[in-house]
């Protein structure tokens, strides 16, 4: 799927309940967990001890942090679409996230983007997305969330 560029984000009115886009694949290496759990002080074996992740967990091998899945949607988003001249993109938080499969280190992951909802604010728009994250050739997505952007205007 190409990229989705829009010159105006009163253009995703257009896209409600509609797929946005979708991200290139993304390489989740143990490096980048490491990295993850000393920015964020979570330094749970899981993430971290490959030898026993493979012996004692049920995933054989150490898998990224929820959270760390969840921080990739920004940059996923950007590589699924861009929407231009806003005065200002914010990120207002998300409504729902699950995590209903690991992420398994050197794994990939992908995004998909759908509006779910778009509100007028005040100065501009209220854009709710439902976010996938997928794994490369896992049954089930990794995340699954509600983010909520406010395009100002």
């Amino acid at each position: 799927m190409a990229r989705l560029i829009l010159d105006d984000p009163r253009k995703l009115a257009e896209f409600i309940g509609k797929e946005l886009g979708v991200s290139q694949w993304h390489l989740v290496t143990q490096d980048q967990i490491q990295q993850f759990a000393d920015a964020t002080g979570d330094h749970q074996w899981i993430h971290l001890d490959a030898e026993r992740a493979k012996r004692a967990s049920p995933f054989g091998a150490t898998i990224a942090h929820g959270f760390l899945t969840l921080s990739l949607i920004s940059c996923m988003m950007r590589e699924a679409a861009e929407i231009r001249d806003a005065r200002m993109i914010v990120n207002y938080g998300l409504n729902r996230v699950r995590f209903p499969a690991p992420v398994r280190v050197n794994s990939k992951v992908r995004a998909r983007f759908s509006l779910l909802n778009l509100n007028p604010v005040s100065d501009g728009l209220e854009a709710i997305l439902t976010v996938t994250v997928e794994c490369e050739d896992a049954a089930k997505p990794c995340c699954v969330a509600e983010w909520v952007l406010r395009f100002y205007l």
